[in-house]
């Protein structure tokens, strides 16, 4: 079944929530690849209302039940958090609807599962960076995130996606793409193997803290991307954090990390000329600043002190995962020319190595923003 045929009963979908008024369209929005978004647009009482429907991806997310069972845990518990400082629920926060008979999701007669979202209004997503103060405010939105989060039982979560940011797994998994090289590719990345295996024990350091007890087990978002916080059109300040569908127990550090490992590369994912590959000391700054203060005094010194391990190691593993599907034949990313992954690799590669020259730079700016 095509993705357009799975979204045929989208207006049955829209009826099983009871949205109040006519439903005046219902056009496809954003342009997300996971799930299928669409606009709703209902007319109460002469007003226009808007509503974000989504048909949830069951290929990505196999128990749809239990991932919107973390989202309303979280989302209800932000809510709390919100009302205590007076805020306003409304925009700071998703705000998952019922159906008519009181569930989170609505199974359609297919099969598809769909959810309903209040629209946010008068604030945008971007895709891009225009200026720093855009990564300012997505840090300080994703480390309020991880602040409000903070006394949040973790264990209480199930992991949408097993195993998603447990690196020694990863490089299990990797080992064994090397050993049964099925396309016979590995003679021709020897170099690139020995980059990870040489970096085994750091891919393997946070989580051992954490088996430890060295570090808490958090609540993260684990897709800590610009277009994934709302900003307010008017202001530019964040207003609140979007797409929960990965937010599962991990650690602190690899919310933070994976947003270095995009957001302060100087290159693009892909890009071919490893000259242009490096980690902005700015950038990294900006972030550093944003995120603790966001965070507001919630992490713990171990978790501050690991902020630059967590970039290196979100690099580390992203790389790892880019190499392991080219050895197996490109069958999880999307590729668009030949050896795409192995550019993707190529690119992390570079950005870990910057990371190792700059190292003591990174940790000093930490250190000298510790009590943000």
């Amino acid at each position: 079944m095509t993705r357009e045929e799975k979204c045929a009963n989208k207006l049955e979908a829209v009826q099983a929530f009871r949205l109040p008024g006519k439903i005046l369209s219902c056009e496809k929005y954003g342009n997300g690849h996971i799930n299928d978004t669409f606009l709703v647009i209902m007319e109460e009482d002469g007003a226009e209302k808007r509503y974000i429907l989504q048909r949830m991806n069951q290929d990505v997310f196999k128990d749809p039940a239990k991932l919107m069972n973390n989202i309303v845990l979280v989302t209800d518990f932000l809510k709390e958090k919100i009302r205590e400082r007076g805020g306003d629920v409304e925009r700071e926060t998703l705000n998952p609807l019922r159906t008519a008979d009181g569930q989170s999701f609505y199974e359609d007669s297919i099969g598809s599962c769909w959810r309903v979202y209040t629209f946010i209004t008068d604030a945008v997503s971007l895709d891009q960076v225009r200026t720093p103060e855009d990564f300012y405010q997505s840090a300080v939105t994703f480390g309020r995130f991880s602040g409000q989060m903070a006394s949040f039982d973790a264990t209480q979560l199930t992991e949408t996606i097993p195993d998603f940011h447990n690196t020694p797994k990863r490089f299990e998994t990797f080992c064994a793409a090397v050993e049964a090289d099925v396309c016979n590719r590995a003679a021709g990345v020897r170099e690139e193997i020995a980059f990870y295996e040489a970096h085994k024990d750091d891919m393997e350091y946070c989580a051992g803290l954490l088996a430890k007890g060295a570090i808490p087990l958090r609540v993260t978002h684990n897709d800590t991307k610009l277009n994934n916080i709302m900003l307010d059109m008017k202001t530019g300040k964040g207003i609140c954090v979007i797409d929960l569908d990965t937010v599962m127990p991990g650690l602190s550090v690899f919310d933070f990390g994976d947003s270095i490992r995009f957001g302060a590369n100087t290159a693009v994912e892909d890009e071919r000329d490893l000259s242009k590959v490096s980690l902005s000391l700015e950038l990294f700054e900006t972030y550093v600043k944003g995120y603790l203060e966001g965070c507001g005094g919630a992490l713990t010194d171990e978790e501050i002190r690991l902020l630059p391990y967590g970039a290196k190691n979100m690099t580390l593993e992203c790389g790892m995962r880019f190499l392991t599907d080219y050895l197996q034949g490109d069958t999880y990313f999307m590729v668009h020319r030949e050896g795409h992954n192995l550019d993707r690799a190529h690119t992390q590669i570079e950005l870990v190595r910057d990371m190792e020259r700059k190292w003591e730079e990174m940790e000093k700016v930490v250190y000298a923003n510790k009590g943000c």
